[in-house]
Order: C-alpha cells, then structure tokens, then sequence
C-alpha cells in the first residue's frame, strides 16, 4: 500500500461521513419550514411544537455537518496538490459561488430563525427559515455541479496543462448535473422523510398525540413524492451513463463484451434480456458496451493502463443503493395505502418505520460509492487519472497519520451526533408526556 491507496481512502472516509449528515440536512429544513408554514396558516399549536422539535433536531444536524465539511477543502491541499492544480481555475467559480452565496445565505437567516423567535414579525420569521432552507439546497447544486464536471467535462480548455473554464454557464447546466442534482436532492428529501417516520413511529408506539400521526403522515408524503423523483431522474442518469460514462454503467452490470440486446442483472446468474439495453438506450436491441472490450479501446486512446473501476464494489453499491432505497420508498407507499381512510397507525407499521433511519442512510452511501468509484481511475474523466492527482511531496507516514487522526476525530463525532440527536429524540416536545400505559411498556430504541 502507498501514500496514493492511503489517500483514497482518506477522502472516502471523510466523504462518507461528512455525507452521512448532508442529506438529512437537506431534506430536514424544507420539512422544518412546511411545518412552520402550516403553524403561520392554521394556528394550529401542534405544528408550532412540531417545528421547534424537529429544528432542534435540523440545527444538531447541521452544526455536525459544517464541521464535517470544512476538512474536505484541506485535502485538496494536503493529497491532492496536483488535481487542485489542475481543476481549480474551473472549480475555483461553482465552489466561491457555492460558499459566497449559498452557504452564506443559508447560515445568515439561520442564525435570524434561531434568534429571532418572539423578536421578529411571524412572515418575516417564515421567510428566515424558508430561506436557509433554499440556500441549503443552492449550496447542494453548485457542489453537485463541480462534481458533475468531473465526469463530464464541459466548458474548459486545457492550457500549459491546466483546465481553463471557457464558460461558465456550460458548467452549470452540464447535461450531467441537470440529472444529478434533483436525483441526488431527491435522495436527501428521502433521507429526511425516513427520519422523521423514525422520530414519528418512535412516539407512536408511546402515545396516542395527533401531532405524531400528522408528522408521520407529511413525512409518507414527502418521502413517496421523492422517491418518484429519484425514480426519474434515475433514468435520466442511466441514458446519460449509457453515453458519457460506459465503462461504469458496464461494471454496474457485470457487462464484459458488447451486446445488443443487453440484459439487466438482478444478481449473478439472474438475468432479464433486453432491459439493460432498453433502461440505457429505450431501445431494447441497442448495444451496450462491456468492459473489456472498452478496456481495449481506452487503451488505444488513452495508453497502456487499466481504466476499468473495482466492479465488485460498483456492481453491489448500485444493488444496494436500489435495494435499500426502494425499501424506504415501499414503506412509505405502505404506510399512506393503510392510513388512506383511517388515521391511526397499526403498531407494528409504527415498529417498521424505526428502520426509516438506516435503509436511506444505507442506500444514498452506496450511491456515492457507485459514482465515485464508477469514474475510476480518473478523476476527471479522459483528462486526468487519480495516480496523477496526489500531491508528490506527501509520504505515507503523513497521509497515514492524518487518516488515523480524522477516522477517530469523525468516529468521536458521529457518536456525538447520534447521542445528541436521540438524547432530542427522547425528550421529545415541550408539553408532551407519554400515555401512563405507554410509560410502563419498554421504549424501544433509536440507537442503530
């Protein structure tokens, strides 16, 4: 192993767990600002409880989140020297627009909704949290753009070996990002809604309070109409692949030849004919690209060299990911078909939404590694290979020292945040107390 595996696996680490928070903050503000929507129309008091309860819970996630975050801009100078080098002229705009813009607006009116409860006027309070909602979100598209670039490159020149954005506005609307964007935004809203249902069925199973099943019921909602989302975009992304990114989309299916005609794996040594080609192409006899014979054209394009990703890892995160998000999705599908006349919830339906938590967690993680992993060995597709990408002068001591270091110090925060958010969890809203019979029973857990 050297400094470049040691690397790799640095980012990744960080990565996934920085990402671990992104998506729930994401979706978790949208939801925290209809709720207060719903208090500022109605008056209703539970909505206003609902709102303070689940801030908490979003202002938790977010403080974990910006400290996560802030190690990812130090990498790029501590292994990867020479990627920054050759990106940052054309990272430089989406990244100062996504911290300058973005991140600042979202922080700015964060900080007037957490102060400015009995200080503001209720519209101009509404609009506070809306509106770092929506900077959350702005933040999330500028990131996702940059990272579409990587994959597909768009908008630049390279000069004296450096890339050159040409323009700007190609870099934002890359065919690559306009899929990615609400499919993976699509995916946080995902990851909200199964926390809440978690939160939800977690109190449901202790008391009878109507503000639980309406929480739980928006959150069924939500969830339901993101997973649609996710679903379409999804084949955006596929026919996108299909076209820029062959190589992943034939390791995702353990494709080693070109074939017409493709069939989709479910697993190994289970196929269906023809819905590869048709889900890639919409035309069930196109001719989908396998890996070896890829592996012989990039090698007259590009050089000897090995441009095939892990396919084990890519084939089984792309499973996973539509495996553990369907869950998430079908539970939620569930949950409004049962409740569609009656409102309470059965209790084992309320026991089934616990695992609302880590289904979504589990599939927007294997997500990631499909992307990122699928685009190996380069990091930015057909220009630049990752073994070209580290920085020179690190050696392996330092990169594992620094490994070492952030594993533990994220390790020690990924316990906070869990501790934190369930300490919240349990407490539970002002004002509300279990039903004595609930109390007697023994409270099931939130830790995973």
């Amino acid at each position: 192993m050297d400094a470049l595996d040691l690397a790799r696996w640095q980012f990744g680490v960080t990565t996934v767990y920085h990402f671990l928070f992104v998506p729930l903050t994401i979706g978790l503000g949208i939801f925290v600002a209809g709720l207060q929507t719903a208090w500022h129309r109605t008056g209703k008091e539970h909505y206003l409880k609902l709102t303070k309860f689940f801030g908490k819970l979003f202002l938790i996630n977010f403080a974990m989140g910006v400290v996560t975050g802030i190690v990812q801009e130090f990498q790029f100078g501590m292994n990867w020297s020479e990627y920054s080098t050759f990106v940052g002229d054309v990272f430089g705009a989406p990244l100062a627009m996504e911290a300058l813009l973005a991140f600042f607006m979202e922080s700015t009116f964060l900080g007037l909704w957490i102060f400015g409860w009995d200080r503001l006027p209720k519209k101009a309070h509404l609009a506070c949290i809306w509106a770092a909602a929506i900077g959350s979100n702005l933040s999330a598209y500028f990131i996702l753009a940059a990272n579409a670039w990587m994959k597909h490159p768009v908008g630049y020149e390279v000069v004296d070996g450096r890339a050159r954005m040409t323009d700007l506005w190609a870099v934002l609307t890359n065919s690559t990002a306009v899929a990615q964007v609400p499919h993976v935004i699509g995916a946080a809203f995902i990851v909200a809604g199964g926390f809440v249902l978690a939160v939800s069925g977690y109190w449901l199973l202790r008391t009878r309070a109507p503000m639980w099943r309406s929480a739980a019921r928006a959150a069924l909602v939500m969830t339901a109409l993101a997973g649609a989302v996710v679903a379409g975009t999804g084949d955006m992304s596929a026919r996108l692949m299909y076209e820029q990114q062959p190589m992943k989309l034939a390791s995702a299916e353990g494709l080693e030849r070109d074939t017409a005609g493709a069939p989709f794996s479910l697993v190994p040594g289970i196929e269906i004919p023809k819905v590869l080609s048709f889900l890639s192409a919409h035309d069930p006899n196109a001719t989908v690209q396998g890996t070896e014979d890829l592996q012989r054209r990039f090698e007259q394009q590009f050089g000897p060299g090995d441009y095939r990703p892990d396919q084990q890892v890519v084939f089984w995160s792309f499973r996973v990911m539509m495996g553990f998000g369907m869950a998430t999705v079908g539970l939620s599908v569930l949950g409004l078909w049962l409740t569609r006349r009656r409102r309470e919830f059965p209790r084992w339906l309320s026991r089934a939404m616990l695992l609302a938590v880590p289904l979504p967690l589990i599939s927007v993680i294997a997500g990631w590694l499909l992307s990122e992993i699928g685009r190996q060995p380069w990091t930015v597709a057909g220009e630049l290979l990752t073994a070209s990408s580290v920085s020179p002068g690190v050696s392996l001591a330092e990169v594992a020292t620094s490994l070492t270091i952030f594993t533990l110090l994220y390790g020690a925060l990924a316990v906070a945040e869990v501790v934190l958010l369930t300490r919240h969890v349990r407490k539970g809203v002002e004002e509300q107390a279990p039903t004595p019979a609930a109390a007697e029973r023994r409270e099931p857990s939130l830790m995973y």
